[in-house]
């Protein structure tokens, strides 16, 4: 499939949606998002996805796929198994985890005091959070010529802290391997893995995604409601209520 082909079969299950007012992860709004969640309930057309990439990393000698948790770790496994199938050795599927700095117990308890916050602006703002790679995964990694995997590069933020997390480990990344590039995220932006390959580079397909902040956001301007059910609208609301 070439990539108009990919994009219309995540346009046929939902997954690009638009015409929306999101809240994406960057904290920045918009009117388009690409669910990724959409696409893994059609198993059929999720592995023949994986498989596309993974065959892009056939000659890269990859013994291990990592993915963030909790939506990529699909890509992973399915990844991890049609590399074992094409190359015929055993390629392992794991995941890294979300952890927030030791920082964030300050930031929880200034959140409930909303005075000293005020007071305070820098203890107001969220805990920064990493990827730490445990469950045992950790033995699996050093040594071993490591393939990342993610679903939507935005900012490329979750890749990046997982390829510094497995490098950490002695882990020797042979690349990075994704869903969609919605951001027009280059190698140098996340850590540079030798390769960076997308299924789809939104900025190339004519998918329009513009993204604000959120005070310079026309949506809110013109009290847009926020998309709850997708994005972090639903979170978003909850900060400004509270």
């Amino acid at each position: 499939m070439n990539e108009q082909e990919i994009l219309q079969v995540f346009k046929n299950v939902g997954a690009i949606i638009t015409n929306s007012h999101i809240v994406y992860t960057s904290g920045k709004h918009g009117t388009a998002y690409v669910n990724k969640d959409a696409i893994y309930p059609y198993t059929r057309k999720t592995s023949d996805l994986c498989r596309i990439i993974a065959k892009q990393f056939v000659d890269d000698s990859v013994e291990v796929v990592i993915a963030p948790a909790t939506g990529s770790i699909v890509l992973s496994q399915w990844i991890a198994y049609h590399l074992s199938e094409i190359t015929g050795r055993e390629v392992l599927g794991v995941y890294a985890e979300k952890a927030e700095r030791l920082g964030s117990v300050l930031w929880y308890i200034c959140f409930g005091l909303r005075l000293l916050c005020a007071r305070i602006p820098q203890l107001g703002q969220a805990p920064k959070e990493y990827f730490v790679i445990k469950r045992g995964y950790d033995k699996f990694i050093a040594g071993k010529n490591i393939l990342v995997v993610d679903d939507v590069l935005a900012t490329g933020g979750s890749a990046k802290k997982v390829i510094k997390a497995t490098r950490a480990l002695g882990g020797n990344i042979v690349g990075l391997g994704v869903l969609c590039n919605r951001g027009g995220i280059t190698p140098q932006d996340v850590a540079d893995p030798p390769k960076l390959f997308a299924l789809v580079n939104i900025k190339l397909v004519n998918v329009k995604l513009d993204a604000w902040n959120e005070a310079e956001c026309p949506l809110c301007a013109k009290n847009v409601p926020i998309n709850t059910d997708i994005g972090k609208g639903r979170e978003y609301l909850a900060r400004k209520k509270g």
